[in-house]
């Protein structure tokens, strides 16, 4: 009835709890029913530069795929799906962006993970997001339930800084940033405006990324791809 083959590491003191079960009965009884559970997916933020790059304004590219089935059908957003069940999330993001651009063995990074309750329609999804930096010339070809895939050249643009008291008292630094995509090749361009804020002093910073507007990208994949730049840009 295990989840796990293995439970021995997560016997304890061996004890009883409280209802008089040992580890195994507990397990035995254990329903996952009970609470709703939250599902996970994972996506792939690929970013494609030139072997030296000084800037992240413009002379990068990201990887996006064309959406074949709802919810945000025909919009590009970054490759990704969901976990399964008994999958690590490494090997998730991996198996996702071969399977739906034919990209493999890029080295690649945990960057963030999104949570709010409202970020999907279906239900209640937490994304963790993964920035992967490769070299020119990778080839992509759209698989699985990408209608499309491309690079997309980058420009991103600071729009407008300024400084709000937010109701601790706390100094806040909020900045407008103009993302836009761009495939000369598709003649396509994608854009997103995405607001960026943090405390001004103090270690914690409090990061917030939220998407102001976006034309034809899903979900709210502009905020991964601004906080993906930014961290670049910071490293």
């Amino acid at each position: 009835p295990a989840f796990l083959k293995e439970i021995e590491p997560f016997r304890g003191t061996g004890e009883k709890n409280e209802q008089g079960q040992d580890l195994e009965s507990f397990l035995e009884e254990y329903d996952t029913s009970k609470y709703e559970n939250p599902s996970v997916t994972a996506d792939m933020i690929v970013i494609q530069h030139k072997k030296v790059f000084h800037t992240v304004e413009q002379g990068l590219k990201v990887l996006m795929v064309k959406r074949r089935n709802h919810p945000s059908i025909g919009f590009w957003a970054l490759p990704g799906g969901f976990v399964d069940i008994r999958e690590d999330i490494d090997l998730a993001v991996k198996r996702e962006l071969l399977e739906e651009t034919g990209v493999d063995d890029v080295a690649f990074e945990q960057l963030y993970t999104w949570g709010e309750a409202w970020r999907d329609p279906r239900a209640r999804i937490v994304t963790v997001a993964y920035l992967a930096l490769i070299d020119e010339g990778r080839e992509v070809i759209a698989g699985d339930d990408a209608a499309d895939a491309a690079w997309f050249d980058i420009k991103l643009s600071k729009k407008e800084e300024v400084e709000e008291v937010n109701n601790k008292g706390r100094i806040r630094i909020k900045t407008l940033y103009e993302l836009v995509l761009v495939n000369k090749e598709r003649e396509i361009e994608l854009g997103a405006v995405v607001e960026v804020s943090y405390n001004k002093a103090g270690i914690m910073k409090e990061y917030q990324y939220q998407v102001v507007s976006s034309n034809y990208i899903a979900f709210d994949h502009p905020r991964f791809i601004v906080q993906a730049l930014l961290q670049i840009k910071r490293a």
